[in-house]
């Protein structure tokens, strides 16, 4: 039975393109107090602040940071608003104090860099025989190769203890190409979360 390599080439490439479509966000470095160890059953509640402009995106992944400590983590949104913090530290110090909290997360965007790369075309299969070739290839066309621009986000966290009053981890996180914002703040927090709970920072 022949083998139809063009089908072979098709398969190929759409599985290659579906290994490729996974997460891509790493944590480039991070930082724990090596005195700190987070027990999440004895941590009563936390604020968590997503720093972006953007009202939709900040409130989703503010949400989305929320759910993986449900009935602990609570939106910054819900309880400091959207406008600039205008007031002294002290008055969030005692509001959060008197309220139960026990620290506040902070994830916001540092950077994006952009870097342009060029991404070859493909020439016809070859198929031993003229004929095989020449069968085979008439309606494949080569496809030219084409510039695409990879863009690289940067995205910061820092956990910081209200009890301590002091920053207790903190890491910057790199995310090629995602396809969505929600895409990368869901990978960015996924990927800090487990991080954290590898280092032995999060019980």
């Amino acid at each position: 039975m022949p083998i139809d390599m063009k089908r072979i080439i098709f398969v190929i490439t759409v599985l290659t393109a579906m290994v490729s479509c996974g997460p891509t966000t790493t944590i480039e470095k991070s930082w724990r107090d090596p005195d700190v160890t987070v027990n999440t059953a004895s941590v009563h509640k936390f604020v968590v602040a997503a720093l972006l402009r953007n009202e939709a995106v900040r409130r989703s992944t503010e949400d989305q940071m929320a759910a993986l400590y449900p009935g602990k983590a609570v939106p910054s949104y819900s309880v400091l608003g959207s406008k600039e913090l205008t007031d002294p530290e002290d008055v969030y110090k005692q509001r959060f104090q008197q309220q139960g909290y026990d620290g506040v997360v902070i994830l916001r965007l540092v950077n994006v860099d952009k870097e342009q790369r060029y991404v070859p075309g493909t020439y016809p299969a070859y198929y031993g025989s003229w004929w095989g070739y020449y069968r085979y290839a008439w309606p494949t066309f080569y496809d030219p190769g084409y510039y695409t621009t990879d863009k690289t986000y940067y995205v910061e966290v820092n956990v910081y203890s209200l009890t301590r009053n002091r920053l207790i981890w903190s890491g910057i996180t790199s995310t090629i190409n995602p396809s969505s914002r929600d895409q990368l703040f869901g990978d960015v927090i996924k990927t800090v979360s487990k991080k954290m709970k590898q280092q032995g920072f999060v019980e």
